[in-house]
């Protein structure tokens, strides 16, 4: 979808490109200026019925939204196709939570194109015994040359965990930032929050699931989001807000093969939650609808 003078789109690429409230290194190097992209966590629920069609879905807040954004995920989500849930062996209903990153890129001057970009959904039974819960959750300190610095961004952890709940190993399977800088420089700042919430993460304990097919697992892998904000007022982080960064390489996890459905990616996780990997439904069409 195109859009001509989008002004809040335009206002989360200023507020990067320029500085406000972030650093920008030398005005920021061309070839990391055009990696820039505005996002938006839309977050819901999903029905799905027995043949993996989808039968319903709303969005949370919906007031909140763009109506271009309604629009486009309303034309999006019903022509998706699930793998089919069974259960006792038989193909079943469910209803689970649905997150939707959409995605703005500047075209020219006064023209944004915004896409579905990635899509994560809840497990078929979407119990709380079903998923593994953090006991110690400690954030990780906020590096210092990064605050002085002015450097935000937010990290997308993989933790693996042992049947003791303790974590066991950890990586950064990827971090965006609301820096523009040099290519060398931003792999630096992405190192820097790689460390910190690594670090940190190889201190957390969880509690395993107590149901479902992972409650006798020997082990369990788990995706963290870990934010770094130097802004802390709730206006910074409203639903339906855009805000900009420069996506980081994702990198493959090296504790089971891609168990995700199309589209999946992990910044559609929202902060505040540990998600147990290969768990959600698996979407099989493409997230546009076409």
């Amino acid at each position: 979808m195109n859009i001509r003078n989008g002004v809040a789109v335009f206002v989360a690429f200023a507020a990067l490109l320029a500085g406000a409230g972030v650093a920008a290194f030398g005005g920021g190097p061309g070839a990391v200026r055009k990696q820039v992209e505005a996002s938006m966590l839309v977050t819901g629920r999903i029905d799905v019925d027995s043949s993996g069609a989808v039968s319903r879905f709303s969005l949370d807040r919906q007031e909140k939204l763009p109506a271009g954004v309604v629009n486009l995920v309303a034309k999006a989500v019903p022509t998706w196709k699930f793998e089919p849930v069974v259960i006792d062996g038989k193909p079943t209903n469910v209803t689970t939570r649905m997150n939707i990153r959409l995605v703005a890129r500047k075209l020219d001057a006064d023209n944004y194109s915004i896409e579905l970009r990635s899509a994560g959904f809840g497990s078929p039974s979407d119990k709380w015994a079903d998923r593994p819960r953090g006991q110690k959750l400690t954030p990780p300190d906020y590096p210092g040359n990064a605050v002085a610095s002015g450097v935000a961004g937010t990290v997308y952890l993989l933790v693996r965990a042992g049947r003791d709940g303790k974590v066991t190993d950890a990586i950064a399977e990827q971090v965006n930032l609301r820096v523009v800088a040099s290519e060398n420089v931003m792999e630096q700042w992405r190192r820097v929050f790689e460390d910190a919430s690594v670090r940190q993460a190889k201190r957390w304990t969880f509690s395993p699931p107590t149901e479902g097919e992972d409650a006798d697992a020997d082990h369990l892998v788990m995706r963290v989001p870990v934010v770094f904000s130097l802004d802390d007022h709730p206006a910074s982080r409203a639903y339906g807000r855009w805000e900009a960064y420069v996506p980081g390489p994702r990198k493959s996890n090296p504790w089971r093969e891609d168990e995700e459905g199309i589209g999946f990616s992990p910044d559609t996780l929202a902060p505040g939650g540990a998600y147990l990997t290969g768990s959600g439904l698996r979407l099989l069409t493409a997230l546009s609808g076409t």
